[in-house]
């Protein structure tokens, strides 16, 4: 079993701690319709664990919380440092372990699916609709990606 990838057929809610609600509910969907005949494409969450890595990995955490630390009460600079924690994160680059991993992932979705295979990537926060704070639709979606490298970028 991968460290960061976990294919959606793997998933199930008990999952959400590790990969978020989008992601899990995903994997569920998987399990019951499956067996009732309805297709549910496949895919793979890229887990918490390798976001973690990649902060870590690019030296990022103390940065982005400084950045994030410097946002007034007014919330006046918003989008000053969203951009600029934006740019921080495009700037960085992927542990060679997280890229192969994702590359494995990817390139096992086009044996499966073929060469035109597009992707959705979009992020699933692990506490996205907590009880005490949601936060969907904070993140961006990326739609019919295809292509490693634009898997990457997105």
């Amino acid at each position: 079993m991968s460290p960061f990838i976990i294919p959606f057929s793997e998933l199930t809610a008990k999952d959400v701690a590790r990969v978020g609600g989008k992601n899990a509910s995903l994997g569920e969907m998987i399990h019951h319709l499956s067996p009732l005949g309805i297709n549910v494409p496949d895919g793979f969450a890229i887990n918490a664990e390798a976001y973690f890595t990649f902060i870590s990995f690019n030296k990022l955490g103390k940065t982005l919380q400084d950045k994030l630390n410097s946002i007034p009460d007014s919330l006046e600079n918003l989008g000053e440092v969203a951009s600029s924690c934006k740019a921080f994160m495009l700037n960085g680059v992927f542990p060679e372990n997280l890229k192969a991993e994702i590359s494995n992932a990817y390139n096992n979705l086009i044996k499966k699916y073929g060469n035109e295979v597009s992707l959705a990537v979009r992020s699933s926060a692990t506490a996205e609709d907590s009880p005490t704070a949601s936060f969907a639709g904070q993140h961006e979606s990326f739609l019919n990606i295809t292509g490693y490298d634009n898997l990457l970028q997105a």
